[in-house]
């Protein structure tokens, strides 16, 4: 009587527990099934608005005036949202954890117990997350990089200690002929004049120390080299007329902060005439008053070189006794 219990009482255990795991399985496959459901609609909502401006272009400058700034701002943009999708799931799974499996009573969960299935998961969902961003950021990048044959505008773009010299350029390379120039001063921010709708290539080289060329409104910098070295990039075009703050973005001695131009782009028409009022020895001022634009810099000023007095000792202070 009491073995026939004893082989009962088990077998009853067993089945009563059965539906109970069985259950438990449905609901935690259920808070899966909805975590991953939250995490679509946040997607959802997310790439179905102006992410960038809701959120200030995560940390990224916005307003790019190039095909190219906006294509790296997208990419940065759809970074972020894929890295707050997996932060949110992340996220959830790790306070799902604390809550299902939070301490009960003195004893330990099983220590050993594996999943497969999630070993597999966090195992080749890095991978392909890591695979897809470096997919396209090589098709981003090889986009901003590409040179074409024939650029519709050449400018080369001359650094040195510490200002800047615009040579527009009849064709590509070190060879070519220069048929208008700008040179900035001490006393004059030099205008850096430049189309809409036209492809421009910049070719960079410096007199003396490496140099940045930036355009914050391009939304990156170029290094310009010293030597025999010309740092060659291209913009396909500017869609956005306006004044824009040049500067230098590389250290490169006393007075860096103070090494600025201004980008004025302005429509193909007014660029033919300004090129030909310059052509026909105008200067750059006076080239940009004939075709209606501000003759003198607007985003920046020239910097106060203090040449028209000592620094150190003025000739009015009073001399020191000797000794």
């Amino acid at each position: 009587m009491v073995a026939r219990s004893s082989e009962v009482r088990p077998s009853a255990v067993r089945h009563s527990a059965s539906p109970g795991a069985g259950g438990r399985r449905r609901r935690g496959a259920g808070r899966l099934a909805g975590l991953g459901l939250g995490g679509m609609a946040l997607l959802v909502l997310l790439t179905g608005c102006d992410v960038g401006a809701a959120f200030d272009g995560f940390g990224w400058p916005q307003g790019g005036i190039s095909a190219e700034s906006r294509r790296m701002y997208d990419l940065w943009i759809a970074s972020c949202i894929a890295a707050l999708a997996v932060g949110v799931f992340v996220w959830g799974l790790i306070f799902w954890c604390v809550v299902r499996y939070r301490k009960r009573g003195n004893a330990l969960p099983v220590q050993t117990r594996y999943n497969m299935p999630m070993e597999f998961l966090y195992t080749i969902a890095p991978i392909l997350i890591v695979s897809v961003l470096f997919y396209y950021t090589a098709i981003v990048q090889t986009d901003v990089d590409k040179l074409s044959k024939n650029p519709d505008v050449t400018v080369e773009v001359v650094a040195f200690k510490w200002n800047w010299q615009f040579n527009y350029r009849d064709g590509q390379g070190p060879d070519a002929r220069t048929t208008a120039s700008t040179l900035g001063t001490s006393e004059v921010i030099p205008v850096l004049v430049l189309p809409t709708n036209r492809s421009i290539r910049f070719e960079e080289t410096s007199r003396d120390v490496i140099h940045s060329f930036w355009v914050p409104e391009l939304l990156f910098k170029r290094d310009v080299m010293p030597g025999k070295i010309r740092n060659v990039f291209e913009v396909s075009s500017l869609e956005t007329e306006g004044a824009y703050v040049g500067r230098c973005a590389e250290l490169c001695g006393s007075y860096h902060a103070f090494m600025n131009f201004e980008l004025r782009v302005v429509s193909p028409e007014k660029y033919d005439q300004f090129l030909a009022a310059k052509q026909s020895g105008k200067s750059t001022q006076d080239a940009l008053a004939a075709i209606g634009e501000e003759p003198y810099a607007e985003t920046t000023r020239p910097f106060d070189t203090r040449r028209t007095q000592s620094n150190f000792n003025p000739d009015d202070a009073p001399a020191f006794p000797g000794s």
